[in-house]
C-alpha cells in the first residue's frame, strides 16, 4: 500500500522530461527546453535583450527585459514577483532564496531537508510564498510544502493546516497566488484541489478512483487544465486532459486527436492548446500539439512542440519549439491568443542556447536562456509582458 503523500510519476515520460537546464551544472533546478519551423535568431535590443518580429500580426516586436545574468553554475531565476525575486542555487538540493527587488534584502533562504530536493514552481504573492521539496529516492518517498510569511520570514508546514488537503503529487500549477495540486481523499481517490495562497481556502475540482490519479495542473486567469490517468499499470492505461472553470462547475474533457495519449495543456477563454505523446513515439522530448479555439471547434495542428512547456500567461497561451537548421539546434517561444489567425514567435534564440520552460507571474512570462556556445558561458533570465 503506497502512502498518500508518496510522489508518483505522472505517466509515460516519468522523470525524463524534467531535464535540468544545463544537465551537469544546474542540479536542483527544474527546467526543459523547444520545436516547429526555424526562424532567424532574435536580434538584441540596445539593452542586450532579445526581440523578434511576430509573423502574421501587426503587433509591435516583443521586447524582453533582463532580470538577471549569472554564470552557468550561479543562481537561476524561478520567478519574479513585483516585490520579490526568487532564485535557486546550483547546489545539489537547490537552495531557494527570496529577495526584495528594492534593496536586495534576503527575506527567505530555504534549504531542503537532507535527502530532499527543491521542486518548482514557487508560488508567491505580496505577502506569502509556497516552497515545495520532494524526496523520491529510497523506501519512503515524501513531499513537503511550506508557506513563508514574507513580512517575518516565518514558515509553516502546510501539512499542519486544518482544512487544506495534503499534497500527494509533486506537480503544482500556479497563477498569481492561486495554486492547483493533487491530493488523496479519505476514499483513496486522487483529487485535483485549487487553493488560494493567502487564505489557504481550498476546493476540490475533480477526483478519480484509485489506482487512477490526476496530475499536471496548469492554471490560467480563468481555468485549470489537468491530466486524468486511469488503469496506469495496465495495457488499458489512458491519459486524457480535462479543463474546469475557476468560477466553478464540472470539468469537461478536451477531445483528443489520438485517444489516451494527451500529455499536458492550457486553457484560456474557452480555447485550449494541448500536446500528445505516446510510449512508442521515438522522441518523447517532443510531442504533437493542437489548438482548439472553443469546445466545439475543430482541432488545428500546431506541429511539434517541446513536451511539458505549455502554459497560459496573461492574455496568451505559450509553448516552446525546437528547430534544427543545417544541423544547428535552436529554441523558440511561441504564443497564441483567441482571435489570432496564427501563433507568434516571441523569442528565437541563437544556436547553442537552451531555454527553460516558461513561467508566469504578474502577467509576465519568464524564461531563462543558457548560452553554451563558444566564448563566455552564462545564463540570463528574461521577462515579457503577456497582456
Amino acid at each position: 500500500m503506497r502512502p498518500t503523500t508518496a510522489p508518483r510519476t505522472s505517466g509515460l515520460l516519468a522523470g525524463a522530461l524534467t531535464v535540468t537546464l544545463l544537465a551537469t551544472a544546474c542540479s536542483g533546478s527544474d527546467s526543459r527546453s523547444p520545436s516547429t519551423s526555424p526562424t532567424s535568431p532574435a536580434s538584441p535590443t540596445s539593452s542586450g535583450t532579445p526581440t523578434t518580429p511576430s509573423p502574421g500580426s501587426s503587433a509591435k516586436p516583443a521586447t524582453w527585459s533582463r532580470i538577471l545574468r549569472q554564470p552557468v553554475d550561479g543562481q537561476h531565476v524561478v520567478t519574479q514577483q513585483r516585490k520579490y525575486l526568487v532564485t535557486r542555487a546550483s547546489d545539489e538540493a537547490g537552495t531557494t532564496t527570496i529577495t526584495e527587488r528594492a534593496g536586495g534584502r534576503t527575506v527567505v533562504r530555504h534549504l531542503p531537508p537532507a535527502g530532499f530536493v527543491a521542486q518548482s514552481p514557487v508560488v508567491i504573492d505580496d505577502r506569502w510564498a509556497l516552497v515545495e521539496d520532494i524526496r523520491s529516492d529510497g523506501p519512503n518517498p515524501e513531499i513537503r510544502a511550506y508557506r513563508y510569511d514574507l513580512g517575518t520570514g516565518r514558515r509553516t508546514d502546510l501539512a499542519s493546516q486544518q482544512g487544506l488537503p495534503r499534497i500527494s503529487e509533486p506537480e503544482i500549477g500556479a497563477y498569481n497566488g492561486l495554486f492547483a495540486y493533487s491530493s488523496t481523499d479519505s476514499r483513496r481517490r486522487s483529487c485535483l484541489v485549487v487553493a488560494a495562497l493567502d487564505t489557504l481556502k481550498a476546493s476540490t475540482v475533480s477526483c478519480v478512483a484509485d489506482p487512477g490519479y490526476v496530475a499536471d495542473p496548469v492554471v490560467s486567469a480563468d481555468s485549470v487544465t489537468f491530466s486524468e490517468i486511469t488503469a496506469p499499470q495496465t495495457a488499458q492505461r489512458c491519459k486524457r486532459l480535462l479543463t474546469a472553470s475557476l468560477s466553478g462547475g464540472p470539468a469537461r474533457e478536451i477531445p483528443a486527436s489520438r485517444k489516451c495519449l494527451q500529455w499536458s495543456g492550457a486553457s484560456l477563454r474557452g480555447a485550449t492548446v494541448w500536446s500528445e505523446v505516446g510510449a512508442a513515439d521515438p522522441d518523447q522530448y517532443q510531442s504533437s500539439a493542437y489548438l482548439r479555439e472553443s469546445p466545439d471547434a475543430a482541432a488545428r495542428s500546431l506541429g511539434r512542440v517541446v513536451t511539458d512547456t505549455i502554459i497560459a500567461c496573461g492574455n496568451w497561451i505559450h509553448w516552446e519549439v525546437r528547430a534544427v537548421k543545417n544541423g544547428a539546434e535552436t529554441y523558440q517561444l511561441h504564443r497564441w491568443q483567441p482571435g489570432q489567425p496564427r501563433p507568434q514567435i516571441v523569442y528565437a534564440g541563437p544556436p547553442d542556447t537552451a531555454i527553460t520552460a516558461p513561467a508566469c507571474q504578474d502577467d509576465q512570462v519568464i524564461i531563462e536562456a543558457a548560452h553554451l556556445g563558444a566564448g563566455t558561458k552564462y545564463t540570463e533570465a528574461l521577462a515579457l509582458p503577456a497582456t
